[in-house]
C-alpha cells in the first residue's frame, strides 16, 4: 500500500487517500446545488458513491459549503455554554463535516486512480486551504479547552475504553498541531502548513508527468529480445497511445528498478532505462523535485522545532510504536550490515557468471552495474533452481488469481463469499465492484477491484477506503484495492508476475482490515492505525499465496487448466531467500534515507543543489552505498516520504517482524482454519485504532512479538551478529517490514 492510510487530524478531514494538495481553477465551472451528488448521502448500496453522476465541477462548490459547514459545526461546539461533556464535545466533533469528507474521499482516492488536469487544477487550488481549514478547528482556543477538560478528567466521566482512548487522541492531535502554541506561533505554524500543502501537491504531480515524460522509446522490436509476446504488444500498444505507430514505450513504475530489466538481452537498453529511471525528479526540467525536498524538509524541521521536537523525525513517531528515532536507527542499523554483506556475495556470484559468458563469447568482461542486476540475478537463480519467472505466468491468470485464490482463502479463513455485480457505476470501464457477504450471509461490504495501470493512475498498489465503518454512524465499509498491472492487448490473458500475486493478497490483506472494523468511533475505523502497525495484516495476508490449499484451488494454467507443477512451486518457494540481500538492502537504503532526511535541524537542511550529494552522503554514512544496489526510491521521486509516511517509511521493515512472527503462529495453529481466521478478525482484524496495536498484537497471540522469523525469511541469520537477534522485540520498540 503506497498512499497513508491515517491522517493528521482526523478531525478536520475524514478521507482514507491523501489530498496532493492542489485546486481549483477559475476555468472550472460550479454545479447547482440540486445537483451535486456530495451535498447528501449517497442513496446507493452502502452509500457508494455515485461516480455517474460526479463531475468534476462538483468538487469545488462541495469543498467550499462542507468546511463552511463543519466550521459552523465547530463554532457552535466551542462556543456551548453547557459544561464540556463526552456528548456535547466528542461526539460531534466525530459527526462533523459530512459534505466535506464525502467530496474529500472521493477527490482524494480519484486523483490516485483517475486523475486529469482539471482534478490537478482543483488539487493544487485547495491544498493550502485545506491547511487552513484543519488549523481553524485545530487551533481553536475555547474548542482545544474543552477537550482539555475531558482529557483531565477522564477518568472520572464513566466512560468505556475506546471513549477514553477516543479523549485522549483527540487531546493528543490537538496538542501535536499546535494548540498549546501562543498566538504569534500558531501563525508561524499556519503559514508554514499552507505551503507545504502546496509542495507536497506540486511533489506530487511532477512524481506522475515525469514518470509518463521519462518513458523510453524504442525504435526496433529486435531490441526489446528477451521480452514476452504479450509485453512487446503492451510497448507497441504504449507507442501507439503516444501516436509514435512502428515504434515501442517502455513506460515507467516509480520504482528505481523498472521490471523489464530483469529480462531485457539489450545491455545498452536497460542502461538507457536505468539512468532514465534514476534521473526522474534532478533533471533540471519543468518536474525537478530538488528544490520542493528542500523546502519541504526544512519547513518540516521549523515545524518540529516550534512544536517543541529537535527533529521532524522525533515528532513524526511519537505516535507510532516505534516512538523514537533512535529506536527506528537501531533496528536499521542492525539489519544494514547483513543485508549489504548478503548483496556483495549474490553480485559475486553474478559477476562470476558474466565473466564465464563473456570469455565463452570471447570478449572482455564487464562490471556488474546496477542495469545488470535484475537480469543476471534472474540467469542466476535459472541455473541454481533450474526455472525462471516466465514459467509461472501461465498459472497466473488475473481473474483466477483473484476469485479463487484471494477470495477463496477469505472464504476458507472467515467464511467470506463475494458476488460481482454490474449495476453500480465505476470511474473507469475496467474497475470491477462486488458485494461482500459475512459468515452468517449478511451483506459486509462492497469492494472495488482497480488492478490496471493507466497514464491517470499513480504508481504502484494500494488500498484506500470510499466509507468507513462506524456503529456511530451505522455505516458499513466500501473499501478499493489498487495495482498497476500492464493491460494485455484486447483478447489477450492478463498473465501475473509472481510479485504481482503476492500484491494481490497483500492489498487484499489491507481491504480485509478495513472490511472487518468493528469499531463504534469512524476515528478508529478500519486502518486508522500506527502507520507502522498499518501494513502487519496485509503482509500476513501474502502467506495465502503460497498456501498448498489455496495455490491449488488458483494456480491453473490459463489455457488448459492443469494446476501448476509442484515440482514448480518447489523451486519458487526454495528460492524464497534467493536474492534477499538485493531486496533488503535497496529497501534499506530508502528508509535510512527518509530518517536522514527528517533528523536534520533546520540549519543543517541543504539547498537545491545540495539534494543529491546529500543523499549520497547520507548512504555512505549508513553503509548502504554498495554502488549496485541503489535505493528502492531516490529523493526526487520518494513520493512515501513526501506524503504520510513522512521519517515512515521504515513502517514496513518494522510490520514484517510482527508479519513474520504471526506466520509462524498460524503454521503452529493448523494453518489456513475457520478457527484460526475468527481468532485473527476477532482480536485484531476487527479492532481498528480502538486499542494500543502492540496490547492487540499480544490478545492475538498471546506474547510479545519475535524478530528471528523475520531474520530467516530474509535469509540474515548466518551472518547478522548476535544483537541483532533478541529474544524477542521488546514492546517499546516493535516491528519491521519490507
Amino acid at each position: 500500500m503506497k498512499h497513508p492510510l491515517a491522517l493528521a487530524l482526523a478531525i478536520a478531514l475524514t478521507a482514507a487517500a491523501p489530498l496532493s494538495a492542489q485546486t481549483h481553477s477559475h476555468a472550472v465551472s460550479h454545479s447547482t446545488n440540486a445537483s451535486n451528488p456530495f451535498f447528501a448521502d449517497s442513496p446507493l448500496p452502502l452509500h457508494y458513491p455515485q461516480f455517474d453522476k460526479i463531475k468534476d465541477s462538483d468538487f469545488a462548490p462541495a469543498f467550499d459549503r462542507g468546511m463552511a459547514e463543519q466550521l459552523k459545526e465547530v463554532e457552535a461546539i466551542a462556543n456551548d455554554p453547557a459544561k464540556p461533556t463526552f456528548d456535547n464535545t466528542i461526539v460531534p466533533l466525530e459527526k462533523s463535516g459530512r459534505t466535506l469528507s464525502r467530496a474529500t474521499t472521493v477527490f482524494g482516492n480519484l486523483v490516485g486512480a483517475d486523475t486529469n488536469d482539471t482534478r490537478d487544477k482543483i488539487d493544487a487550488a485547495y491544498s493550502a486551504k485545506f491547511a487552513a481549514h484543519r488549523d481553524a478547528i485545530a487551533l481553536n482556543p475555547k474548542l482545544f479547552a474543552r477537550i482539555q477538560s475531558l482529557y483531565d478528567n477522564r477518568a472520572t466521566l464513566g466512560l468505556d475504553a475506546e471513549s477514553t482512548r477516543l479523549v485522549e487522541k483527540y487531546h493528543q492531535d490537538f496538542v501535536r498541531a499546535g494548540a498549546k502554541l501562543s498566538e504569534a506561533d500558531k501563525v508561524k505554524l499556519k503559514a508554514m502548513n499552507a505551503e507545504m500543502a502546496d509542495l507536497g501537491t506540486k511533489f506530487s504531480q511532477n512524481v506522475l508527468a515525469e514518470v509518463n515524460d521519462s518513458a523510453v522509446v524504442v525504435d526496433s522490436k529486435d531490441q526489446l529480445a528477451g521480452l514476452t509476446d504479450e509485453q512487446i504488444a503492451a510497448a507497441a500498444e504504449a507507442a501507439k497511445s503516444r501516436k509514435l505507430d512502428g515504434k515501442y514505450v517502455i513506460t515507467l513504475q516509480n520504482t528505481t528498478g523498472q521490471p523489464p530489466e530483469t529480462f531485457l538481452q539489450n545491455r545498452g537498453l536497460r542502461e538507457k532505462l536505468y539512468r532514465a529511471s534514476i534521473a526522474r525528479g534532478s533533471r533540471g526540467n519543468k518536474f525537478d523535485n530538488t528544490g520542493i525536498v528542500a523546502k519541504v524538509a526544512r519547513l518540516r524541521a521549523e515545524k518540529a522545532r516550534l512544536l517543541g521536537y529537535p527533529t521532524y523525525a522525533a515528532y513524526s513517531l511519537e505516535d507510532q510504536t516505534a516512538k523514537t528515532p533512535e529506536a527506528v536507527n537501531d533496528m536499521l542499523g542492525k539489519l544494514a550490515p547483513p543485508a549489504v554483506a548478503n548483496a556483495k556475495k549474490e553480485a559475486a556470484d553474478m559477476q562470476a557468471l558474466i565473466d564465464k559468458e563473456q570469455a565463452a563469447k570471447g570478449q572482455p568482461t564487464f562490471k556488474l552495474e546496477p542495469w545488470d542486476w535484475a537480469y543476471y540475478a534472474e540467469k542466476v537463480r535459472q541455473a541454481r533452481y533450474n526455472f525462471d519467472e516466465s514459467q509461472l505466468k501461465p498459472y497466473l491468470e488475473l481473474n483466477n488469481v483473484q476469485q479463487n485464490g484471494v477470495f477463496y482463502a477469505a472464504n476458507q479463513l472467515y467464511g467470506l463469499t463475494f458476488k460481482e455485480r454490474k449495476d453500480l457505476p465505476v470511474y473507469e470501464p475496467d474497475v470491477r465492484v462486488f458485494d461482500v457477504f459475512d459468515k452468517d450471509g449478511k451483506q459486509l461490504a462492497i469492494f472495488i477491484s482497480d488492478m490496471y495501470a493507466r497514464p491517470s493512475k499513480q504508481g504502484g498498489a494500494w488500498m484506500n477506503s470510499y466509507v468507513d465503518q462506524s456503529g456511530l454512524t451505522g455505516f458499513l465499509p466500501v473499501v478499493a484495492n489498487h495495482l498497476n498491472i500492464t493491460k494485455p492487448p484486447a483478447g489477450q490473458p492478463t498473465l501475473l508476475t509472481w510479485d504481482e500475486t503476492t500484491t494481490m493478497f497483500h492489498e487484499f490483506g489491507h481491504a480485509l482490515h478495513g472490511m472487518f472494523s468493528n469499531v463504534k468511533y469512524p476515528y478508529f475505523s478500519g486502518t486508522n492505525v500506527p502507520r507502522d502497525f498499518v501494513e502487519y495484516p496485509s503482509q500476513v495476508n501474502e502467506m495465502w499465496a503460497d498456501w498448498p490449499q489455496v495455490l491449488a484451488n488458483y494456480a491453473k494454467h490459463y489455457q488448459t487448466g492443469a494446476p501448476m507443477p509442484k515440482e514448480l512451486l518447489d523451486k519458487v518457494l526454495a528460492s524464497s531467500k534467493f536474492n534477499q540481500g538485493f531486496t533488503t538492502t535497496e529497501y534499506l537504503g530508502a528508509a535510512m534515507l527518509d530518517q536522514n532526511w527528517h533528523q536534520l535541524a533546520p540549519d543543517q537542511v541543504p539547498d537545491a543543489a545540495g539534494v543529491m550529494p546529500f543523499e549520497a552522503a547520507a548512504l555512505k554514512k549508513d553503509g548502504v552505498d554498495f554502488q549496485a544496489v541503489p535505493p528502492r526510491y531516490r529523493t526526487p521521486y520518494f513520493s512515501h516520504i513526501m506524503g504520510g509516511y513522512a521519517a515512515g517509511y521504515y513502517a514496513y521493515i518494522w510490520s514484517e517482524v510482527l508479519d513474520a512472527d504471526s506466520v509462524e503462529w498460524f503454521k503452529q495453529n493448523g494453518g489456513l482454519t475457520r478457527k484460526n481466521g475468527q481468532h485473527f478478525r476477532d482480536t485484531l482484524l476487527s479492532q481498528g485504532g480502538s486499542q494500543d496495536a502492540m496490547k492487540i498484537f499480544k490478545d492475538y497471540t498471546g506474547r510479545e512479538p519475535y524478530i528471528e522469523p523475520l531474520l530467516v525469511r530474509r535469509g540474515l541469520t548466518t551472518t547478522v551478529d548476535d544483537s541483532a537477534k533478541p529474544d524477542a522485540v521488546p514492546n517499546e520498540t516493535p516491528p519491521v517490514k519490507k
